[in-house]
């Protein structure tokens, strides 16, 4: 099972086990994570499940595009190298180690 960490707003870092194929945000609504609220359930049209992908991963995880960044763009923090939508985020084995922040809004 990969591990990944996500860094809520105030660095607190939690290392979770996800389940291949599950999403990022489903991984973080199970376990509690702090600033992922996925209103949505997943369906891509809230963007409260906004994180930042850290630098040395978004070529592996994938920039952005389409729907999902213009639905992101809204969010306060959105940063065009890094943002994505943890509900788009599919894990594997090629995640193990993912490092992702999660926005302070």
């Amino acid at each position: 099972m990969p591990q990944v960490t996500f860094i809520e707003a105030d660095g607190t870092e939690r290392v979770i086990d996800v389940s291949e194929g599950a999403s990022l945000m489903s991984a973080a609504v199970q376990n509690n994570v702090r600033g992922i609220d996925a209103e949505c359930g997943g369906a891509m049209s809230c963007a409260t499940c906004h994180v930042h992908v850290d630098a040395d991963w978004i070529d592996r995880v994938g920039q952005i595009e389409g729907d999902e960044r213009e639905l992101a763009s809204f969010s306060d923090d959105f940063d065009e190298g890094c943002s994505r939508l943890s509900c788009q985020i599919t894990v594997s084995t090629a995640l193990e180690g993912l490092k992702v922040r999660i926005p302070s809004s």
